[in-house]
């Protein structure tokens, strides 16, 4: 296969094909892929989902606005309340009555605490939202003796003193909430009480142990190290894993990708590290599973991931500034049309490693990191929600295995990248979906599809994502500059679709068999 250089100006259509079997199945996609975060960091809380006082909030202060573009995304499930600030956090604190509520110093980010917002507010907004809850326990200055508590006080149905002091607190019924992570991050050294891959593993196995007595109905999610090119990465899976494997049920992954090189070629190609990261961590898994003889078969939880850096060196500038404030505007990275083409990629990966990742969380949902902001006047999508909701609109079902022959090209770190990426699902109605992403800086890609085994299809509709400045970004006062389109397309019965690609594009290729 002939390499391309994505960075071509020859505007010469060039050629890809891809072959799909209805046959040839990763895996049923697990609804929870298109899981998001939402962590007591900056306003992701405060002045995002919760915002009291604010025209455009109800009764129990949450914002309305918001919560109609979550609704949109139909977000599965939110990890729920961290992230570092797990680390330092004490669950009983943002219970009871909120005048008492303690108000606490954050040393994960260096502002203060004030717990007006808790499990029984995070609870009520998820109803609202049309979501689940994905509750962490902190292992950090914590225990096991409070991981089994937040358990009973949240899933016990009464009669034991933490199920009635829900009740007391005004929730009669359980929240019944059955994924549960098992701290965050806990190699890391920027995290408070960081631990050894023993003293994880040991901490893990029993805090899971307990917490299933109480509730055999959970699952839960042991930490894998905080990220790939950690250098504690691989050992510290294999010695944690050793020592929890028959009580947990996932093994977390976090990655977040940047371009401050301003090297788009290699930015575009970071899925290709998400790929290569997710396998390994699998073969990890298997490996333990093997030693132990075990019959189990440990999935993961990517639950963190997203492009991150925009806001680095602002936010060293307002925490230097304004340590211990509350509410800070931290993590707010404003995300260009370059960004959102990434994640497109990202989602892709995702899907065609269905069979290994049950669980994904893009962090953040709402200012931190995330694909919607706010101001006290609304609230808009920025680039990167629109792959998202395509993702989760369209991506649930049965996840194919794509053949695809494209140019290929290298960039600063990776050989033999396609220009096209895609992936497919099969969706329960039949209908068909195909996400494809073009990398290719100036050149449109003609796709070759070839759907025999489906028979005769129908394409009902092609979404394009593409914008001329590959930095533009939606704001408050222009939301647009970066939105989906539909392009017109043929509607005719055919077993071959040729469909063209635009050069840097996100494409949601929508087919029925009806």
């Amino acid at each position: 296969m002939n390499k391309h250089d994505s960075t071509a100006t020859d505007p010469t259509l060039q050629k890809a094909r891809l072959i799909l079997d209805k046959d040839y199945v990763i895996s049923r996609i697990d609804d929870r892929l298109y899981g998001s975060f939402i962590e007591q960091l900056g306003r992701a809380v405060y002045g995002g989902i919760y915002d009291p006082g604010n025209p455009r909030s109800d009764k129990n202060g949450f914002r309305r606005d918001v919560i109609d573009m979550v609704k949109k995304l139909n977000v599965p499930l939110v990890r729920y309340p961290g992230g570092n600030f797990l680390s330092g956090f004490n669950w009983e604190d943002a219970i009871g009555p909120k005048e008492n509520r303690p108000k606490r110093l954050d040393l994960a980010w260096f502002t203060t605490e004030t717990n007006e917002f808790g499990m029984h507010e995070f609870f009520d907004w998820t109803r609202e939202a049309g979501t689940s809850m994905m509750y962490a326990v902190n292992l950090g200055t914590r225990g096991l003796d409070e991981a089994r508590n937040v358990v009973e006080y949240a899933n016990h149905p009464g009669g034991t003193y933490w199920s009635d002091l829900r009740r007391k607190n005004g929730a009669e019924q359980p929240f019944g909430i059955k994924l549960w992570c098992l701290g965050n991050e806990m190699d890391g050294p920027w995290q408070i009480g960081q631990k050894t891959a023993y003293e994880y593993g040991r901490a893990a196995n029993e805090s899971a142990k307990v917490m299933k007595w109480v509730d055999p109905t959970i699952e839960v999610v042991a930490c894998g190290s905080s990220a790939y090119d950690m250098p504690t990465f691989g050992s510290w899976e294999m010695e944690m894993l050793d020592l929890c494997y028959e009580n947990v049920d996932y093994v977390s992954l976090h990655r977040y990708y940047q371009n401050k090189e301003n090297d788009l070629p290699n930015f575009l190609a970071k899925s290709v590290d998400m790929d290569a990261f997710i396998k390994t961590v699998v073969s990890i898994c298997d490996a333990i599973g093997g030693k132990k003889h075990s019959k189990k078969k440990l999935n993961l939880s990517f639950d963190e991931w997203n492009v991150w850096y925009h806001s680095n060196e602002r936010d060293a500038e307002l925490k230097s500034g304004s340590r211990w404030g509350r509410s800070l505007p931290l993590l707010e990275d404003v995300y260009n049309f370059e960004d959102a083409l990434l994640i497109g990629g990202l989602l892709i990966t995702l899907m065609r490693n269905a069979d290994r990742v049950k669980i994904a969380c893009l962090a953040q949902l709402v200012n931190v990191i995330a694909p919607i902001m706010t101001s006290v006047n609304g609230c808009w999508a920025q680039t990167i929600y629109w792959p998202y909701l395509h993702a989760s609109t369209y991506g649930r079902g049965i996840s194919l295995q794509p053949v695809i022959k494209s140019p290929e090209y290298s960039s600063t770190d990776f050989d033999d990248v396609p220009l096209v990426d895609a992936s497919a699902v099969l969706a329960d109605d039949e209908s068909l979906t195909i996400f494809a992403l073009n990398r290719s800086i100036k050149n449109p890609v003609e796709l070759s599809l070839d759907l025999r085994s489906f028979g005769k299809v129908r394409l009902m509709e092609h979404i394009i994502l593409h914008h001329d400045d590959i930095k533009a970004v939606n704001t408050e006062t222009a939301p647009d500059t970066v939105v989906p389109s539909s392009k017109k397309v043929n509607t005719a019965e055919t077993e071959k679709s040729v469909i063209e690609l635009p050069a840097l594009s996100w494409n949601v290729l929508r087919f029925s068999q009806k």
